[in-house]
């Protein structure tokens, strides 16, 4: 089947069997690796996106499903001069990320997190990224982060 969805703000057109998943149709006809495959269940959040502009684990979208929407990767979302989304400098700047295996689905579900509520207090982002997993950094930092993005002073 023909599929067409605009991904960071690029239309891609491809033919893919029916049961294709939005990961890998992501991964695999848009070249665009940052969005992670990780445990196919929709348990990690590694492969988190934002589809029309709301989180989503692509492992469980399929890429028919998304057919004729709009689809944002964690490379889209820096802009052109390479500068890096407000959530992604956060991360760097506040070591939200050990492995990184799941800081792409981390920076999107943080994204998602702060669309919707743009000041929360470190208990929301924690309830708010309770479907992301991290095997790493216990989520301190990656908590201070999105609250370094949200405009707060971050306790230390």
């Amino acid at each position: 089947m023909r599929v067409s969805i605009e991904v960071n703000g690029t239309a891609v057109t491809e033919e893919v069997e029916d049961r294709t998943l939005l990961v890998h149709y992501l991964r695999d006809n848009a070249g665009l690796t940052g969005t992670n495959i990780g445990c196919d269940t929709t348990s990690c959040g590694a492969c988190t996106v934002l589809l029309d502009g709301e989180s989503v684990k692509s492992c469980t979208v399929l890429a028919a499903q998304a057919d004729g929407h709009r689809v944002t990767t964690v490379e889209g979302l820096s802009d052109r001069d390479g500068e890096l989304h407000p959530v992604q400098r956060a991360f760097r700047e506040q070591h939200g990320l050990q492995c990184g295996f799941c800081t792409p689905g981390m920076i999107m579900a943080s994204v998602s997190l702060l669309a919707h509520n743009p000041k929360p207090t470190r208990d929301e982002v924690r309830e708010g990224l309770e479907g992301n997993l991290c095997r790493c950094t216990g989520y301190h930092n990656i908590v201070s982060a999105v609250i370094e993005a949200s405009g707060q002073e971050v306790d230390r």
